[in-house]
């Protein structure tokens, strides 16, 4: 495969979870409390997006890692353990290291902000999205 067929799959995992884990965060959200970004520096009374998104990130790299390995059709691809099984860590502290860092500055900088059902569903599609598409290509492209 080369790069241009490596950046399209991903774009396209990328796409499909994140229209995906939108509508399930959609449907998961308490309708009748608001919806805020960030509540506290690190702990949360309350569901936020980022409470929500660091284990979905988190969870996502570890699974797409896995799944790509298992679906890539290579000769002389490495054994799962203990290589991509590392790769599928590395992408998961990755994630979460990214995802925790983005909402303590965001509640650091800007506080605690109250968004719209549909805002927040979208935000946690599209951080899934990012996160399916950059593992996608970095697990394909290592193999």
């Amino acid at each position: 495969m080369n790069n241009k067929h490596l950046l399209t799959g991903a774009l396209v995992n990328g796409a499909l979870n994140a229209v995906i884990n939108g509508l399930i965060n959609w449907f998961t959200l308490d309708k009748e409390h608001p919806a805020y970004l960030t509540q506290d520096s690190i702990s949360s009374s309350q569901h936020t997006v980022f409470s929500g998104a660091v284990p979905l990130a988190v969870s996502l790299a570890f699974i797409l890692t896995s799944i790509a390995y298992l679906t890539t059709k290579k000769p002389g691809k490495p054994a799962y353990f203990p290589r991509v099984f590392v790769l599928a860590l590395k992408h998961s502290v990755f994630a979460f290291g990214l995802v925790a860092i983005a909402g303590l500055l965001i509640q650091r900088f800007l506080g605690q902000i109250e968004v719209s059902h549909v805002i927040a569903a979208t935000l946690a599609g599209i951080i899934a999205g990012l996160v399916a598409g950059i593992v996608d290509y970095e697990t394909k492209k290592q193999l």
